[in-house]
């Protein structure tokens, strides 16, 4: 079930994430995140970030899962998904580096990595709650059109245009993105126990209208959400603005 919520910035979108957070860890004893990575959970750190630095949120005892990782890249490169969560996360909250699980994209052995990610997702007693953008084409993690709704952790081919989308994080220069990467499986996703889809700008709209009102199909990935049981998506007015319906606003 997809609740939407639309408010009026990202800055807003970010304080009931953090709520939703604070929730799952006042709830669980070892609460486990899935850590989304890109522009729209930047509110989301933002708001963690603060509400560890006045104690009002401590992190020391959850574990974080990544949702992707660029293949090719160290964990050390800047660019990569790990290095961004550790500047965003781990160095400004009090979640444990230790704590924290990516995909390694200078795995020798990528099928192996795959499987092993999938693994260590299970001894963890499973995702609580999984943070997730979405991109303008539908793809959730880098789960491109097309992908199989059925589909586990393992590694991808990245599209033109996801690559295009991505250059602003390499110099604008889309030819330094990688092509290939590594990423939770759709059915994978569906797996954690609650689900926070955040969107924001006019160039999701299109996006966020099938993820809630279009048909479940593998040309939309997101829209896979709609056999969750527990799902909320935060946009903004432009994100929703092709929206009929939206189940509140905040």
């Amino acid at each position: 079930m997809l609740r939407v919520v639309v408010v009026d910035s990202p800055e807003h979108a970010g304080r009931l994430a953090g709520d939703a957070v604070a929730a799952v860890v006042g709830r669980v004893q070892r609460p486990v995140l899935g850590l989304a990575t890109g522009s729209s959970p930047w509110p989301v750190y933002d708001e963690l970030a603060r509400r560890v630095d006045d104690s009002s949120l401590s992190l020391a005892q959850t574990r974080a899962f990544l949702l992707d990782e660029y293949l090719g890249l160290l964990s050390d490169d800047p660019r990569s998904y790990r290095a961004e969560i550790e500047r965003e996360v781990v160095g400004r909250t009090d979640l444990p580096s230790t704590a924290v699980r990516g995909l390694d994209g200078a795995a020798s052995d990528v099928e192996a990595e795959c499987c092993a990610y999938e693994r260590s997702i299970r001894d963890a007693g499973g995702i609580d709650l999984q943070l997730l953008g979405v991109g303008s084409d539908g793809h959730i993690g880098f789960n491109e059109p097309g992908s199989p709704l059925d589909s586990r952790t393992r590694p991808m081919e990245l599209a033109p245009r996801t690559r295009q989308d991505n250059a602003r994080f390499f110099d604008g220069d889309v030819e330094q993105v990688p092509a290939h990467c590594l990423t939770q499986g759709i059915a994978t996703i569906l797996e954690a126990g609650e689900l926070l889809l955040l969107a924001f700008g006019g160039s999701k709209a299109e996006a966020i209208r099938q993820a809630v009102e279009g048909p479940v199909c593998e040309r939309w990935p997101v829209t896979a959400l709609q056999r969750h049981p527990h799902v909320t998506v935060l946009v903004d007015r432009a994100a929703g603005s092709l929206l009929e319906r939206a189940d509140s606003t905040a």
